[in-house]
Order: structure tokens, then sequence, then C-alpha cells
């Protein structure tokens, strides 16, 4: 069973091999700090994975399986801010745990997990405390010698302090002891952790290729540059035209076995394409891009179901399908259109999630607000029951999913892309005109539902224009977010107006689908003989605020219309 913990440290460069406690600054002068209690030397011995193209380590993650100290076991840490990780911890086992497998399926793909580095550290511990003996920080001295295991077969050492900040303290505190460090003659480690150090310093040292002949001819199948687009991205590390690791590799126990390796190298880590920076090509495939690293991202954060984290991979799906309808005259249709359909089908699936947590919120903040004379039955027990047999089902289908060879063809599908993205004409065109024209039309396409929503009477058939009218102010609000960077304040404006819009038209859509739950829980309370009073109560104060969001819809859609006059072009 993995735990996490919050890792807030900082490490600094050591003078030298022989540097120990005796040297550090008199840390007792920091403010707070009564004592520097000796905790003793502790021999540590760490083996890290990765994929033999350190996807991982491209990423800023590490793996590792180390033994020696009270923590000993498999530690997957993921990167938080500057200076702070999640360390996700599993018992010691000879392979590579599933659930921190997992949560780096995204980076690795079905590239195998390999031992890549072997760190033995010799730590001098020493903690910092108060003048009631409470832990504020651990500081070691660590004396590090690394060893390459793949990719190479050079060792390094060096010696590095390391400042941990205690659970549920400032993180201020360690600003107050890198002031005294620094004046006792250290620095900040170049280096963001003790594996980035030991791949950097035992890389093998490349060797020059020498120059072709003049009159040498190109090999068959090459693609020289600015010969257009592509049907197959160029080749590149992990892609299958590189040889693989030597056959005495030592593959990693319990490393997951793949036919061929994933076909791009990592998310984001291969060069990007080229593409003029004054094109309408560029806003639009630097939009994409980020979008792809979130979904690569917040896999992860899905996996361990941190708030919110379902809702924002579901966002950048849908941001990456608009992108493409509505930049239709900038990247081909016909190769962007099937992917599209994988990212609706992602969605979905997201969907389920979310939906539930969307829905469970709202009812939970309107029985929070009922007095208990207006509470008639075990309602909250049965919201309970309700929203664990929605949310418990919805999760394990979702982890199923994101395991599946479906999720991750879609990502090598859209890392594809990007590496040769399918320009059209348009592409190269000035920036400003192509976003005026696409703006334009998904205003027109917005329009059109807005004032059909407002011609019908209130029910069923408003309720659908007013959900289809939601979708299209989200692409009209997309489309101007890729362009912030080129047209500045009005597509910055454009984004607020539409964002507006969509907000409204959102919360009339979940109080639709709000009323539909609070009917399937009224029809199960009084298939069990339980009072309903309570469910009807909280109808009729959902259709009293979908009321009003519908009164407040012509206002919104007028300023909605003021907001993105400029990037439509209008006056």
């Amino acid at each position: 069973m993995a735990d996490t913990k919050r890792e807030i440290e900082r490490k600094y460069e050591a003078r030298g091999r022989d540097t120990d406690a005796t040297s550090l600054p008199d840390l007792t002068a920091v403010g707070g700090v009564s004592a520097l209690v000796h905790r003793g030397v502790t021999e540590l011995d760490a083996v890290y994975y990765d994929t033999a193209d350190q996807r991982l380590a491209a990423a800023s993650i590490t793996l590792r399986r180390r033994t020696g100290g009270d923590d000993a076991g498999w530690h997957l840490k993921l990167p938080v801010a500057d200076g702070v990780r999640d360390e996700i911890r599993a018992p010691l086992s000879a392979g590579v745990p599933r659930a921190l497998v997992g949560l780096v399926r995204s980076r690795i793909r079905d590239a195998p997990l390999l031992p890549v580095v072997r760190l033995r550290s010799l730590r001098d511990v020493h903690h910092l405390v108060d003048s009631d003996g409470a832990l504020l920080a651990e500081l070691s001295v660590d004396v590090v010698t690394a060893d390459r295991l793949s990719g190479g077969d050079g060792s390094t050492g060096w010696t590095e302090i390391e400042v941990e900040l205690a659970d549920d303290q400032e993180p201020a505190f360690l600003d107050k002891v890198e002031k005294k460090l620094k004046k006792g003659g250290l620095r900040r480690s170049k280096s963001a952790s003790k594996l980035a150090r030991a791949l950097a310093e035992t890389a093998p040292v490349p060797v020059a290729a020498p120059a072709p002949a003049a009159d040498a001819v190109p090999p068959s199948g090459a693609v020289s540059a600015g010969a257009g687009p592509v049907s197959e991205a160029v080749p590149g590390p992990g892609t299958g035209t590189e040889a693989g690791p030597a056959p005495d590799a030592v593959a990693a126990p319990g490393a997951v076995p793949v036919s061929a390796p994933a076909p791009v190298s990592a998310p984001g880590a291969g060069p990007d394409p080229v593409v003029p920076p004054h094109t309408a090509a560029a806003p639009v495939l630097a939009y994409l891009t980020v979008q792809r690293d979130a979904l690569v991202t917040l896999d992860p954060a899905v996996r361990r179901d941190e708030h919110d984290s379902v809702h924002r991979m579901r966002v950048a799906t849908r941001r990456m399908r608009s992108t493409f309808r509505s930049y239709g005259k900038v990247l081909d249709r016909t190769v962007t259109d099937p992917i599209a359909d994988e990212l609706k089908w992602l969605a979905g699936e997201l969907g389920v999630d979310r939906d539930a947590e969307v829905l469970t919120e709202r009812l939970t903040g309107h029985l929070t607000g009922l007095p208990r004379t207006l509470t008639a039955g075990p309602v909250r027990t049965r919201l309970r029951t309700w929203a664990h047999a929605r949310r418990g089902g919805s999760r394990r289908r979702l982890i199923a999913v994101l395991d599946g060879k479906r999720y991750l063809t879609l990502l090598n599908r859209i890392d594809a892309l990007l590496a040769a993205p399918p320009l059209l004409p348009a592409a190269h065109r000035d920036p400003a005109k192509v976003i005026h024209k696409a703006a334009a039309k998904d205003f027109g396409k917005l329009s059109a539902l807005v004032e059909d929503a407002l011609a019908r009477p209130r029910g069923p058939e408003r309720d659908l224009a007013m959900h289809d009218a939601r979708k299209k102010a989200k692409r009209l609000r997309y489309a101007a977010e890729a362009a912030l960077d080129t047209l500045g304040a009005p597509a910055k404006d454009a984004v607020r107006g539409a964002k507006a819009l969509q907000g409204l038209l959102g919360e009339h859509q979940d109080s639709v689908m709000t009323r539909g739950a609070l009917r399937d829980i009224a029809a199960q309370a009084q298939g069990a003989r339980e009072s309903s009073f309570t469910y009807g109560l909280v109808y009729g104060r959902e259709e009293h605020l979908a009321a009003g969001y519908e009164d407040a819809l012509p206002e919104a859609w007028e300023e909605a219309q003021r907001r993105t006059r400029e990037i439509r072009g209008t006056r």
C-alpha cells in the first residue's frame, strides 16, 4: 500500500569530499533553533529506475528502491514546485510496485523501467530543534558515490548538504537556514536532485561522427529539411530506430515487457517542430502543446484522486478538441478529427467521475443550508449511499481506462501530431487574420444557439439549447486563449466575456443535472419507504435558481458580444 509525504527540501554544494558537520556554520544562531542534535550516521543504498531514454528524469521525476535508513522501500518523487515534491512510498519488493508504475504510465507509456544509476550515500544526520525539542528541520551531510548501470558505465562522487523541512513547519524557516549557510560559504546545488547530478556526471562522452564526403549519397528514404509534412514522425530516441540496451543490461525486476518501444521518446522531450514564429501555426501548436503537457502531468494526480484533477484533465481534452475545430484551416482535420474523437471518448470517461463529484458537492451544499425541521428522514445517509455507489464504480473504471492501451495510444498520437503537424496553407499566414476569421466563425455559431435559447419557452427544449450554447461559448473562449500571446488585450477581453457566459450557462446545466439526480434519489427513498419531502424542497430551490440563470442570460449575452468585438474584427 503506497502512502504520500510532501517533501520540502533544499540542497547545497559542499566544499569538498571531506566536508562534515563540524565545518558547518553555527545553525543555533538561526532564529527559532535551540540546538543541533546529532542523530548518527546511516548508510543508504538506492537504485534508480527509468526508461532507456530517461523519460522520468526529463520530467524531474525519480523512482528508486532504497535500503538502509528508517524509510527503506520504493520511493516515487513527483515535482510540485521548486524544492517541493510529493514522495509516494511503497514497501520493499523485488519488482517495481504496480501502483507506482501506474503513476508514471503517462510518461513511460509502454517502455520498460530499467535500473539506470546506483547511489550509495554515507549520511550524517542532524536535527534542528526548538527550545521544546520539537523538530524544525533535518540537516544531512551526504557523501555520495554514483555508478551508472545502463546507458554507460561511469562513476562519480561528491558531497552535498540537504536540509528538509519538518512536517507542519513554515517554508520561510528554510530561508533563514539558507542565509546562514550562504554566509558560511555554501551555495545552492546546481542539480535538482542527486539523480540528475549522477546522470550528468556519468553520461558517456559523445563521439563526433566523421563528416560525410562531399559526394556522399543520402540514405534511402531520408527527408531533407523543408521537404514538407511527412507521414511519420522523425525517428528519435525511443522510436524503435536506435539500438536498445546492451545485451547484458539488467532488466528491472517486474519490468513491463513491450513488443516495441514507444513511438515518441517522451512527452515534450523531443525537438519542437520547426514553425516560423510569426505564422498562424505557432500560437495554435504552442497552445496544443500546453494541453498535451497538462494531460500527461495530471494523469498521476487523477490516479491519486487529487482535488479537481479530473476536472482539469477533462478541460485539457476539451481545449484540444476545440482548437482542432476552431483552427481547422491551420491543421488538417482529416488528421485531427480521429484524434478529436478519441479525446471526446476520454473526456466522457473522465466525465463520469467529474459529474458525480459536482452533483454530490451541489446537493451537499443544499442540505448544509437546510434547517433540521426541513430535513425529513435519513437524507444525508441516502445521499452518501447514492454518491458512493456512483463514484466508487466510476473511479475503478477510470483507473482501468488510464491503464488501457487505447488511452496510451491516444497520447502517442498526440505526440506524433505535435512532432509532425499536418499544416495547411493558412498555417503560414498572418496569425491575426487567421485568428480573427476563426473567432468570427465560432461566434456566429454561438450567436445562433443563444438566440434560439432565448426564443424558446422555459422547459427541456430551452435547457438543451442553453447546454449547446455553453459548449460553443467554451470553443470561443479556447480559441481566444490560443491567441493571447498573439493578440494580447483583445484576446484577453474575449476570454473574459466568453468565460462569464460559459459560467452562467454552466450553472444552469448543473441545475438541470441536479434536478435529474434528485428525481433518482427521491425514487430510491420512496422505494425504501422514506420521506421524499426534502428532495422535493431542494428540487424547488433548483428550479428557482435555474429561472434566475435564464433571466440573467440576455444581459450576459450582451456583455459577451461587447467583449468579443475586437477579436472578431468587428466594430
